[in-house]
């Protein structure tokens, strides 16, 4: 199955090689909050290679005679990477920790302590620094200009290749476990209708991609008449300056939290989302989710899975805007390395397709 992704911007791919290995792909967790510095719960740093979070709770806990359940976590971390998060563990762990914790691809950077556990979302965002090889100096003065051109104007929050299992199929198995009405059993269960969730967001963020595309690209009767929209609705649409167009009924949340409220005006829901004060979310349908309301609605219906209930429903950034843009390049060795930040949930390989234009998990398969 390979989706072809419904890339907001324009301009011819460029070629490179990505690799999500330790060596290539550095990312750093940027804590919500400081931490209070006293408390019950020690707040460990911890930069690890080559190991998933999953798997670093779990020789977390054997070390310290922990549950998983007692160890506290941000954000999920992947295993191919050189990555730094935070855990938190009780205090009275921290003696067995320092007698048992022997592995070399644990390193605990700094310790401090906190009055609460750590959550998952207790999180700001990432800070990536990736390293891209095989590419000629003219792409990455190209990469360079429209990475700093998506800071300002930013990009659609898709969910990346990672959240849908090796074969890209496991939304399926997702969509069979919520559909069978069962209790989730397991993170493993959880994870799968999770994959059908994000499946369906994903399909609904590349419809609205592709509508505001053929907005911006056609005079406002051409639009229509593609969309099949009255002719008015396009006009009012391509009034908006900003790429994502808003429609009345959608889910705004002040950037990067906050509140969600409706679209009412658009025009004045417009101007604060291309301020960058708000954006407009997707749905991640489940139970007690927050649903679109009229034209919005309509557009997002087709997404919807009202037979989803086990897993909690949420709504999801459609558009973010990366920050922190840098990028260094070596025209002897043609490698280039970019850094930025993404906020919390955010993919990065997400933001490398949409400077590419193509998906890198393809392009890995080919190297294979």
């Amino acid at each position: 199955m390979n989706h072809i992704k419904t890339y907001a911007y324009t301009h011819t791919p460029l070629s490179f090689d990505f690799k999500q290995t330790v060596e290539r792909f550095f990312v750093e967790e940027i804590p919500l909050y400081t931490f209070s510095g006293t408390g019950n719960f020690l707040i460990l740093k911890i930069k690890k290679t080559d190991m998933s979070t999953w798997k670093l709770i779990t020789v977390l806990a054997k070390a310290t005679g922990l549950t998983e359940r007692e160890i506290g976590y941000a954000g999920l971390k992947d295993k191919s990477a050189t990555t730094i998060q935070y855990i938190s563990i009780p205090k009275q762990a921290k003696s067995q920790l320092d007698k048992n914790l022997t592995t070399e691809r644990i390193e605990i950077l700094e310790r401090t302590y906190n009055k609460a556990p750590l959550k998952i979302g207790h999180l700001k965002g990432n800070s990536f620094s990736i390293v891209l090889h095989n590419m000629n100096e003219k792409d990455a003065k190209f990469f360079n200009t429209t990475a700093k051109k998506m800071q300002k104007e930013g990009i659609p929050n898709y969910y990346g290749y990672q959240r849908f299992g090796e074969d890209s199929l496991s939304y399926l198995q997702g969509k069979e476990i919520a559909h069978s009405g069962k209790r989730l059993k397991g993170s493993k269960e959880k994870l799968l209708v999770s994959a059908y969730q994000s499946y369906l967001y994903n399909k609904w963020l590349g419809q609205r991609v592709k509508l505001s595309a053929i907005i911006a690209s056609n005079n406002p009767q051409s639009a229509a008449k593609k969309l099949q929209y009255p002719l008015e609705l396009v006009k009012v649409l391509a009034q908006q300056k900003q790429f994502f167009k808003l429609f009345i009924g959608d889910v705004l949340m002040p950037y990067p939290y906050g509140k969600p409220s409706y679209v009412k005006e658009m025009q004045v829901s417009a101007q604060h989302f291309a301020q960058q004060k708000v954006s407009p979310t997707g749905l991640l349908c489940g139970d007690k989710a927050l649903r679109a309301q009229s034209d919005a609605r309509y557009l997002e219906e087709a997404y919807d899975d009202d037979e989803l209930y086990t897993l909690k429903g949420n709504r999801r950034f459609a558009w973010i805007w990366p920050k922190n843009v840098e990028t260094k390049y070596n025209p002897d060795t043609k490698r280039l390395t970019v850094e930025f930040y993404l906020p919390k949930g955010a993919y990065a390989t997400t933001f490398l397709e949409e400077i590419g234009k193509f998906s890198l998990k393809e392009s890995m398969k080919q190297e294979k």
